[in-house]
């Protein structure tokens, strides 16, 4: 029976390297399939791996329809067994839906792998609705970790070294600067555990915090609460 399963996790846990593995794999054994992406960091139209590994893909964009897609491409003759569709936390619910629906209608098997919820700790809409269809959700074993060496569980947007935590939802590469030639601004992103992005120390601020002499080494992990709740009155 075909599926759809979403294969999720931090960044940096190795999802693309995987989609890149299950292509190879079900490639091999003589199926059909067509690999999908949308925002890769290398770039339109590429499906690539921190590791180096790179794969040409489909890229992704509002306007494509899945169900369309396959049906040309059986049309014509060629055979898709399965999709292998990286970044799907970009996509849209709709064609979160046509996947399910070739499926279900095609009994194509769709290999889906993304991270589930932005800097803000939201779920993306693609995410969400993947949750929501997916025959399995997968959550990857092999796990990022913090700078602290705790597992990783929430992805960070860093800002010229500092974390913040409003913004667009989706910003790739770096943020241009004005018009009046203000110096860019470098947008990176950093996996944290759960307890130092509620404090909002990404590595860099651990490092400033580390150089203070008005700290000892066993006080490091104690930093600052954020300007809004260290503004709060106390109960």
């Amino acid at each position: 029976m075909a599926e759809l399963v979403f294969f999720t996790g931090t960044m940096d846990c190795g999802k693309s390297t995987l989609a890149l593995q299950m292509d190879h794999t079900h490639h091999q054994r003589g199926r059909g399939g067509l690999l999908f992406t949308q925002h890769d960091r290398s770039g339109a139209a590429v499906l690539s791996s921190r590791l180096g590994l790179t794969k040409d893909a489909l890229e992704v964009n509002d306007d494509l329809d899945f169900w369309e897609l396959v049906v040309q491409q059986r049309t014509n003759g060629r055979a898709v067994d399965y999709l292998v569709c990286d970044e799907a936390q970009f996509y849209r619910p709709v064609q979160i839906e046509q996947l399910a629906r070739l499926v279900d209608e095609m009994g194509i098997d769709v290999y889906a792998f993304g991270i589930t919820a932005d800097f803000r700790t939201e779920l993306f809409p693609g995410s969400r609705r993947l949750i929501e269809l997916a025959d399995r959700t997968e959550q990857l074993q092999v796990r990022a970790l913090c700078w602290c060496g705790k597992p990783a569980t929430v992805n960070a947007r860093v800002v010229d070294g500092h974390m913040v935590v409003e913004g667009e939802q989706v910003v790739v590469g770096d943020v241009g600067g004005g018009e009046d030639g203000a110096v860019a601004s470098v947008v990176e992103y950093e996996v944290l555990c759960r307890r130092h992005y509620m404090r909002r120390m990404n590595s860099a601020a651990a490092r400033s915090a580390s150089l203070s002499p008005e700290l000892l080494p066993f006080d490091l992990d104690l930093c600052p609460l954020p300007v809004n709740e260290a503004a709060r009155p106390p109960s």
